[in-house]
């Protein structure tokens, strides 16, 4: 698959290498046809993986004016940039909003933290499991009576994170289309984890929800909204909300419905739970999948990711492609334009030096100038 290939061809980004939501952010605009350049710093670093993937890299020392000055050159043609750095960091490196709108002002400065530009927070550290537990989030998930659970870092880092940065630069590009202006784009996790809870607060709003875990429909409350173990230590989801969903999974159910009572008699949710208990863990788990399969009963294996990427329903699709050691998550959304990658190219460390110097118009001799002891780190 060509890097350039899709709806974002001709966007140029510039992303100032980090971890997690901001190279995860540019990863999903490279996988969109966007040039993204990653601007690596010298010395150790984690090695590019999935989220390098599409993009190309150049080594800057930013400590040093020359690679300040390279860097400015590559902005003055740039779209967008990507940082995920502490407020002030980038402004005392020289590269900060102002820098770069005195240069571009045309660019849609796109900046990634944890409590966001301003506030009592924005300089204190933190992580996934620090923002979703000042949401509410983090309150919601796990079981009565036991810590809550921390649902990997996707809620936080690339939920609330990426998915509302790539959704604010998406916006300012379009609305530069309309005014020729540039923007600056304030995406803090918190925010957007706030916002993901919008279903949540609306819920209690109607009185249907309440802050107590295990205590509502969708946090494993409901009998017929939770996983079960199998015979063979494996785990089927079960997730029949609407009443026919619930009336097809118990059609295929060896339980006497009279027995096990009305979907929602809250009384009976007790009993109703020990009894799918018990019917769940009298098979395996692929045996299970095989009695649901194709049904709108809304039970399903559950599946680590290595069998997720060969299960049918996601190879058919081809949803993740096998390329050497990497399983690649495939292109998301899918656009009718654009076509399916069957392989993809992950970005080594200042790599691009050649194209990327000689773009901002940089001859390849500067590179010692601008790499911290001059020693060139690919890989």
């Amino acid at each position: 698959m060509s890097a350039r290939q899709g709806p974002l061809n001709g966007i140029k980004v510039i992303e100032l290498a980090g971890i997690g939501p901001g190279p995860y952010a540019g990863q999903l605009l490279a996988d969109m046809g966007a040039d993204v350049i990653v601007v690596d710093r010298p010395g150790p670093a984690l090695p590019k993986a999935v989220d390098g993937r599409g993009k190309r890299s150049i080594m800057l020392d930013l400590k040093k004016p020359e690679a300040v000055e390279a860097l400015l050159k590559m902005v003055a043609s740039a779209d967008v940039l990507i940082e995920g750095l502490r407020p002030g960091v980038t402004e005392r490196m020289g590269v900060g909003p102002e820098a770069c709108h005195a240069v571009n002002p045309k660019l849609i400065y796109g900046r990634m933290t944890g409590w966001g530009q301003t506030g009592p927070w924005s300089q204190m550290a933190g992580h996934d499991i620090n923002y979703i537990s000042m949401t509410g989030v983090l309150n919601a998930i796990g079981k009565a009576g036991q810590p809550p659970v921390p649902p990997l870092n996707m809620v936080g880092d690339f939920g609330g994170g990426t998915m509302f940065l790539v959704t604010g630069i998406l916006a300012a590009l379009v609305e530069r289309a309309t005014t020729g202006k540039g923007n600056i784009v304030d995406a803090a996790i918190i925010d957007g984890t706030h916002s993901l809870m919008s279903f949540v607060h609306g819920m209690a709003g109607l009185g249907q929800w309440r802050t107590n875990r295990e205590a509502n429909l969708l946090d494993g409350a409901a009998p017929f909204y939770r996983c079960y173990g199998t015979s063979d230590g494996k785990f089927m989801a079960v997730g029949c909300i609407e009443p026919q969903f619930f009336a097809a999974m118990m059609e295929r159910l060896p339980i006497d419905k009279e027995a096990y009572g009305g979907q929602h008699d809250q009384s009976k949710w007790a009993q109703q739970h020990k009894m799918l208990e018990e019917v769940f863990a009298s098979k395996t788990r692929d045996e299970w999948e095989a009695t649901f399969a194709l049904t709108d009963a809304c039970v399903t294996p559950v599946l680590d990711y290595v069998e997720a990427a060969s299960h049918p329903a996601n190879a058919e699709r081809k949803a993740v492609v096998k390329d050497g050691k990497w399983l690649h998550p495939q292109i998301a959304p899918r656009l009718s334009s654009q076509e399916q990658a069957d392989n993809f190219v992950i970005a080594s460390r200042g790599g691009d030096y050649s194209a990327v110097l000689a773009e901002a118009g940089l001859a390849t001799s500067d590179i010692e100038t601008l790499v911290a002891g001059g020693a060139v780190v690919t890989g």
